[in-house]
């Protein structure tokens, strides 16, 4: 059995509140589409956060359906399986699932049922077979799932006389994982154990981390081409380098397996960026005044002319209050195709004596899934001293009082309108 493995494409993303990433999509899909051609695998497998955000746009949607057509067309021989992960919307990918099947892509979008015991036929939903072997597919769930993924692999095993290889994808963080690249301010990645994965497997087909990488396999991270005895779990990484801390190599796994519980021969095709990453200077240096920053701007600019470049800077350097309209108005001539990041690294000793604290840690889909502002506010409020909650609670109450006589006026002035 042959898969193509890739995740966390995250379309429709705006990186750095400014840039849209549409045309590095579609050079990463132009790349991917020429392997599946070269390669035809049996099946091309996406493990999770296909969107960037919940609610993607129409134009992000139709970018979808137009890379995935492409992929149909061009490998018409060739099943894809496609899970949810935690940045998507559940229920929207999967209702999708019928139409998509009739082109051979399986969309799992909404989890089995908690209870893996409650009923039975649920497993159906997440098999798939194909000629070559079993594709167990998952979407994004919190929590540890044991029960639920060994009820499916006994199910494949149980049906599996063949001795075909089995795969498993889904959208999780396992311990041991080199998070390397995930910003610590948005949150923290909770990871379950190796054993929750249960046992039946060849190849667990990992999405999450962006880091490309076999877990317990730490030292053939980047090697090209390995083979290993089965079970083997790896995360292919993300498609496109998500922020300037991703400083590595960006892959696709082209995975073959030749029966179960046999070897399991992992490639790694590597991924041609439309705009690399650069951290200004270069060395581990750092910049120690506005001046020699903007002047090495300039300098990489005249070089480069493409690319995200993000600054260094050392924590005595006194940047003027119009110091980023500068560096925008510098690299404005290159329409786009240089952009930066004004998050900067600041280095060296520091001067402030704040008192310290330790910020809230929050999962992406734990904000995303947050409906009520004032529960953000309690959880981060060690950070506002100052802050009365009793205040803030007795404010929205007043809003949303407010927001109720606003809409029952409109809904008055409606009915008056139509009566009239």
């Amino acid at each position: 059995m042959k898969i193509l493995h890739t995740a966390d494409l995250h379309l429709g993303q705006v990186i750095y509140q400014n840039y849209d990433r549409t045309d590095e999509h579609d050079c990463f899909f132009a790349q991917l589409e020429q392997w599946c051609r070269d390669e035809r695998p049996d099946a091309l497998i996406v493990s999770g956060d296909v969107f960037d955000i919940q609610q993607p746009s129409a134009t992000t949607w139709k970018a979808f359906t137009r890379h995935f057509v492409r992929l149909h067309r061009s490998s018409p021989g060739m099943h894809i399986v496609i899970v949810a992960g935690n940045h998507d919307s559940a229920s929207r990918l999967q209702s999708h699932d019928a139409v998509w099947q009739l082109a051979d892509v399986h969309l799992v979008g909404t989890p089995p049922p908690a209870d893996a015991a409650s009923s039975d036929g649920w497993q159906e939903r997440f098999i798939v077979r194909l000629p070559e072997g079993y594709i167990v597919a998952l979407p994004y769930m919190t929590g540890e799932r044991t029960a639920t993924l060994q009820a499916l692999l006994d199910r494949v095993a149980a049906e599996n006389t063949e001795g075909k290889p089995v795969v498993m994808t889904g959208h999780l963080a396992v311990a041991g994982c080199d998070t390397t690249g995930h910003d610590p301010d948005v949150g923290h990645v909770r990871t379950q154990s190796r054993a929750s994965l249960g046992l039946g497997y060849d190849y667990f087909a990992l999405g999450h981390i962006h880091k490309p990488q076999t877990i317990g396999r730490e030292a053939d991270c980047m090697e090209a081409d390995v083979t290993y005895p089965a079970p083997v779990i790896r995360y292919a990484g993300s498609a496109l380098h998500v922020s300037c801390d991703e400083q590595y190599p960006h892959t696709v796994s082209c995975v073959e397996i030749d029966r179960h519980g046999g070897n399991v021969r992992v490639r790694q095709l590597r991924i041609h960026e439309l705009r690399h990453f650069h951290i200004l200077p270069y060395a581990y240096a750092s910049f120690t005044n506005s001046e020699d920053a903007l002047e090495g701007i300039r300098r990489f600019a005249e070089e480069c002319g493409r690319g995200y470049i993000r600054l260094q800077l050392d924590q005595r350097a006194v940047l003027p209050s119009d110091f980023n309209q500068a560096v925008y108005a510098l690299i404005e001539p290159y329409k786009e195709e240089l952009r930066y990041n004004p998050k900067i690294l600041w280095t060296g000793p520091t001067e402030s004596h704040t008192e310290d604290f330790v910020k809230p840690k929050f999962e992406v889909a734990e904000i995303q899934q947050m409906t009520d502002p004032v529960l953000f506010i309690e959880k981060t409020q060690q950070q506002y001293p100052e802050l009365d909650m009793d205040e803030v609670r007795e404010a929205f109450v007043e809003i949303e009082a407010e927001m109720r006589r606003m809409a029952e006026e409109s809904n008055t002035t409606r009915k008056r309108n139509r009566q009239s």
